[in-house]
């Protein structure tokens, strides 16, 4: 069952993760950096619990809510 889970989550998220960098273009800076941020975190979250046998989408979301708040950082710093 975890396997079969697994391989639904990953083709999933990369969907999820391309539809979110397309809609950037009409976006502040900010708002961009907000979701380039969330979207590195949810890959980088996703790949690592792959790795080390965790849940993919319990990692995604950690990855994509501790990637959004490095944008929102990193936006205010210029």
């Amino acid at each position: 069952m975890r396997r079969t889970l697994a391989r639904a989550a990953l083709p999933a998220s990369l969907i999820v993760l391309m539809l979110g960098l397309t809609a950037c273009e009409n976006m502040s800076n900010y708002e961009q950096r907000l979701l380039s941020g969330g979207a590195i975190g949810a890959a980088g979250g996703a790949a690592l619990t792959a790795m080390t046998g965790g849940s993919i989408l319990l990692g995604t979301a950690i990855g994509a809510a501790a990637g959004t708040a490095a944008g929102h950082v990193t936006a205010q710093n210029k």
